[in-house]
């Protein structure tokens, strides 16, 4: 069996944990690959039932014993005879795995979703040295390949579709209009932009309710929305930990019985929430990959409205969405996010008219969330896995 190392951490709440999650779970049973992963697995992070969970329980414990090895050696560069499948963000570093060791495998695989499209020297020799790197849109395969990289593919990220699909609603909430807005705040999300079209749209719709699903491990994010200028600052809790949404959608004009925040909730927990919405809007401005949390919303149905920028491209299609077309450069935002020339800033006249759309023609809605269900069926975790345990093998 070929030895492979996951070198970024498991979880149901955020979407790298998700991947490899995913990857944990496809690979549990194959007779060819032996995954580990290289950072602590913690229970509370798990959310799955108990038939995953036993499916996951062997690759759970021989992980535990790599982490428990790397204990040994704690803060230094060590070597592993293995192909190892590393997490890059957009500097293109390696983080340390437990304990602070510093892993390189046999080879380095990395793998990408990049939202700063600009690399200077140190970043784009960072990227010549991986034997390969798996880009997780076609939009950062070409940035690299700009860049006079070929040590490079794409690998597009999955839904489960045994959880991710149509399905009737509950219909608990049938007398109001369901938005939904998801991803962890920050700029490059765009939720300021959410906000400001929501609080517009819901002034004419008093049925209309925004759905938000914004927590994320990372809260500090959140201030780069203040760069904007496009809505109130971002407040936060009495310890500066935790951002109030309540707070935030009140200040940008939303009345309290318009909003609800559905705080972490576990990946599986997701598809029964996600049917019940008419629409999920998401003017990102970036995405290195095809945006995992609008992807669910397209497999359940959902009709969808997506900025036609970066990541996105991989989704937009007319009979599957409703595509923000117009995007302009994005304004304002400084070094908290890296920098914007590549970016897409959507049109909040644009973002309401869609809002609009979807609401006046329930059937037109329906149709679109059919298609992008019917494309996103073929963009499975099972898919991702078989391409990536391929890229593995062809590395022996």
């Amino acid at each position: 069996m070929r030895r492979v190392i996951i070198h970024w951490g498991i979880s149901s709440f955020f979407g790298w944990g998700v991947y490899g999650l995913n990857l944990a779970l496809h690979w549990a049973a194959d007779p060819d690959l032996q995954a580990f992963c290289s950072f602590p697995i913690g229970e509370d992070q798990i959310a799955v039932d108990k038939l995953r969970r036993r499916a996951l329980d062997p690759f759970v414990i021989r992980s535990g014993q790599l982490v428990a090895d790397l204990g040994t050696r704690a803060g230094r560069t060590i070597t592993v005879d293995s192909p190892l499948l590393a997490a890059l963000g957009n500097d293109f570093r390696t983080t340390p795995g437990a304990h602070g060791v510093r892993l390189s495998g046999s080879p380095d695989v990395g793998v990408v979703f990049f939202e700063v499209p600009q690399m200077d020297a140190e970043t784009l020799a960072r990227a010549k040295a991986f034997k390969l790197i798996v880009a997780g849109s076609t939009w950062n395969e070409k940035i690299l390949r700009e860049y006079g990289l070929d040590n490079v593919t794409t690998v597009i990220q999955g839904i489960d579709p045994t959880l991710f699909h149509p399905a009737p609603r509950l219909g608990t909430q049938a007398d109001r209009f369901l938005v939904f807005s998801g991803g962890k705040l920050e700029l490059r999300k765009g939720q300021d932009l959410v906000v400001a079209a929501f609080a517009r749209f819901a002034r004419r719709h008093p049925e209309a309710l925004l759905v938000t699903a914004w927590h994320s491990p990372w809260p500090q994010f959140a201030r780069t929305l203040d760069q904007s200028g496009r809505a109130a600052p971002i407040p936060f809790d009495a310890n500066g930990k935790a951002v109030d949404t309540a707070a935030w959608a009140r200040a940008n004009g939303i009345a309290d019985d318009q909003f609800l925040d559905l705080g972490a909730v576990p990946n599986a927990f997701m598809p029964p929430i996600l049917r019940e919405m008419d629409v999920a809007l998401f003017p990102n401005r970036s995405e290195g990959g095809t945006n995992l949390v609008a992807m669910e919303c397209m497999a359940c149905g959902v009709p969808t409205i997506l900025s036609a920028n970066t990541g996105h491209l991989d989704l937009i299609d007319d009979d599957a969405c409703f595509p923000l077309r117009r995007q302009t450069a994005v304004a304002g935002a400084g070094a908290a996010v890296g920098g914007t020339a590549g970016w897409g800033e959507s049109s909040v006249d644009d973002i309401v008219e869609a809002l609009e759309q979807a609401h006046a023609d329930r059937a037109e809605a329906r149709r679109r969330g059919a298609g992008g269900a019917e494309m996103l069926a073929d963009l499975t975790w099972s898919r991702t896995a078989a391409a990536m345990k391929r890229i593995v093998l062809s590395l022996a």
